[in-house]
């Protein structure tokens, strides 16, 4: 199962001079501008969220240089309606997400691949195999969500993280944001996206022609939100 739908964010890293780096770590720190605390966490504050087999963690600016990775396949490009960035830019629409009140993203990362135990404040970026977003866009009703998901890696595909990490985040997004209506904008042609959101009981609420483009909803009270769940402060 290809869960795709769009999805594009981006991390910071601290920037630091060494001649010795090799060259891989020398553009990582060349692109990545310093940053404080708040920055890193966002003034909206900072929560990881656990379930049965996936971890959602805050983006980190120790992720984005396998997200960059991850964004520059042609086929993730397409999927996720995204245009390829520089890792500079990667940089910047990760500082606006992160200090952005309406917005809130997760890196997801696949329990079977986290080495050791999971740890609050390691980024585990060995098990990170794609993210999940919620914004509130609607001025009408802010406890509206649209929510993205992406798994990005392959080898994590087709076991049921995408369901799960769907339903964390809607659970999260409840008891978080006291979210009641969810939405989700997908393409026409990613059929394993449409089966997905269909089978978590999603019905479809409009169709854009222009965007060939499906837009389904949910109420939060008739979701499966019942998984496993625990959330804590990162």
């Amino acid at each position: 199962m290809n869960q795709l739908t769009p999805a594009h964010c981006s991390l910071q890293r601290e920037s630091k001079s060494n001649p010795a780096m090799e060259a891989p770590e020398a553009a990582v720190a060349a692109a990545a501008p310093a940053v404080d605390g708040e920055d890193r966490r966002g003034p909206k504050g900072s929560w990881y969220a656990v379930g049965e087999r996936a971890v959602l963690v805050p983006y980190l600016r120790e992720h984005v240089p396998r997200y960059h990775e991850w964004m520059q396949d042609p086929a993730l490009l397409e999927a996720t309606a995204s245009e390829p960035l520089s890792l500079a830019q990667e940089f910047e629409v990760h500082r606006s997400w992160t200090l952005d009140p309406l917005k809130h993203t997760f890196i997801v990362l696949d329990k079977e691949l986290i080495e050791g135990e999971f740890a609050s404040g390691n980024p585990h970026t060995e098990a990170m195999v794609g993210d999940v977003n919620i914004y509130m866009n609607d001025p009408d009703d802010l406890e509206i969500a649209e929510i993205e998901i992406m798994i990005a890696e392959q080898k994590s595909r087709g076991k049921g993280l995408g369901q799960e990490v769907i339903l964390m985040m809607m659970a999260f997004a409840v008891d978080k944001y006291r979210t009641h209506t969810f939405r989700a904008k997908i393409s026409e042609s990613n059929n394993a996206s449409l089966k997905l959101f269909r089978k978590l009981s999603f019905k479809d609420a409009s169709y854009s022609s222009a965007f060939k483009e499906v837009t389904l909803e949910a109420s939060a009270a008739e979701l499966p939100l019942s998984s496993p769940l625990t959330i804590g402060t990162w």
